[in-house]
């Protein structure tokens, strides 16, 4: 056995950072968080390492946030203040109930379109059991409040407890506007209740859009399309509008970051001056996995990362070991094994798409792949570590 072979690949570590505030410099506290962490925790930076910034802090750094009642002025100038439907929304207190509540505010009645059985992410209004066994079609049948009641009765959200379709309803009428509620999964069954339309799909939001605008609607509005320019001196998202906030307080929501560049340049600049090392850096919001139990897709978010560093973009491009280990050299053992597979890895193409030997390995993106495993590493709970510090991502078997 070798004293010089590494044993440890990749690394990710939550690194502590100072409460973040409006108009802190984000990029040097950023650099003098890792910096202090390895330090105290007697590691080293290395080339390739990745710095990664949770969009939160950024949003907050830069005062990105918006009231409810800028969110009801902008439907409300936008949309005339009548009807408007709002169809596809997420299942979220978090994520989407404070902009209903503002958009419900910029109008006299709302008709909610809830997507069943479950919403764009996955969750859950009812089982896929229960719409087999009403003999319901989800792909082509609308159903009233009361059909949906009567066919399905009460169903509560398996992690929050909340029954969103009472919840959504009573926030409606509590901001002052009228409420009726249908359950469709076609964009343009909303058209034979109002022609005014706010699509507040995350993913699928383009092609909701052109089926709307294709079917006869008057106005089409995605959540991209709302606050996407400040309103009463409010912040705003150029790209993204309302699609990946989050509810800050009762009367406030924190926007995705605006244009966010700079900062991760920033940053990696600064590390290349502190240390000699040229990392990657980037700012990372929803991971893009999905809950097995709850059938929950975690990306809610608009994009996983919205700034990152030149190096974070393509794909992986990785051998399978157990692929090499089992065919190719399935005749070989021990150190003759670990040469071959070595040599391999060594000589592989730039590109290995449609080889066999990378068959099974991961087919996304980077920034995907590295903006999930820091949101795992991070949690968004309390542990406090905003920054996350990857190493070794990009080492393969080959490097000592």
């Amino acid at each position: 056995m070798e004293n010089n072979t590494r044993r440890v690949g990749t690394v990710s570590r939550g690194i502590r950072c100072p409460i973040i505030r409006q108009g802190d410099d984000l990029a040097a506290i950023v650099t003098e968080s890792v910096l202090l962490a390895a330090r105290d925790d007697g590691f080293e930076l290395r080339d390739r390492d990745v710095i990664s910034i949770t969009e939160s802090i950024v949003a907050r750094a830069q005062g990105n946030y918006a009231s409810v009642q800028d969110i009801a002025d902008d439907v409300r100038a936008k949309c005339g203040g009548e009807t408007v439907g709002v169809i596809f929304p997420i299942l979220s207190r978090n994520r989407f109930a404070i902009c209903l509540r503002g958009i419900a505010m910029g109008a006299k009645k709302i008709v909610l379109m809830l997507s069943y059985p479950s919403d764009e992410v996955g969750n859950e209004l009812v089982s896929l059991d229960k719409i087999d066994a009403a003999g319901v079609n989800p792909y082509s049948d609308v159903l009233s409040l009361e059909k949906y009641r009567e066919l399905f009765g009460e169903n509560r959200h398996e992690f929050t407890g909340v029954d969103y379709v009472k919840y959504y309803g009573d926030l409606i009428r509590e901001a002052g506007a009228e409420a009726q509620i249908v359950f469709a999964n076609q964009p343009k069954a909303i058209l034979d209740y109002t022609d005014t339309v706010i699509n507040c799909d995350i993913h699928t939001r383009a092609r909701t859009k052109r089926i709307l605008k294709e079917a006869g609607a008057r106005v089409v509005l995605g959540l991209d399309e709302i606050l996407n320019a400040p309103v009463n001196g409010s912040g705003c998202n150029e790209r993204y509008g309302l699609l990946g906030s989050n509810k800050s307080t009762e009367d406030k929501v924190k926007l995705f970051p605006r244009e966010c560049l700079g900062l991760v340049e920033d940053i990696q600049q600064r590390i290349l001056k502190e240390t000699g090392k040229h990392v990657e850096v980037m700012v990372y919001g929803d991971g893009a996995f999905k809950d097995p139990k709850g059938k929950i897709w975690e990306l809610a978010d608009p994009v996983v990362s919205p700034a990152f560093t030149s190096g974070l973009v393509g794909t992986p491009n990785e051998l399978k070991l157990k692929y090499l280990a089992d065919n190719d050299f399935a005749h070989l053992s021990g150190e003759e094994l670990k040469n071959a597979i070595e040599k391999s890895i060594r000589a592989k193409d730039g590109d290995l798409k449609g080889q066999m030997a990378s068959e099974g390995t991961t087919p996304r993106q980077l920034t995907d792949l590295i903006g999930s495993l820091c949101d795992l590493t991070s949690g968004s709970g309390d542990k406090g570590t905003p920054v996350v510090l990857v190493q070794g991502y990009f080492d393969n078997y080959t490097n000592a």
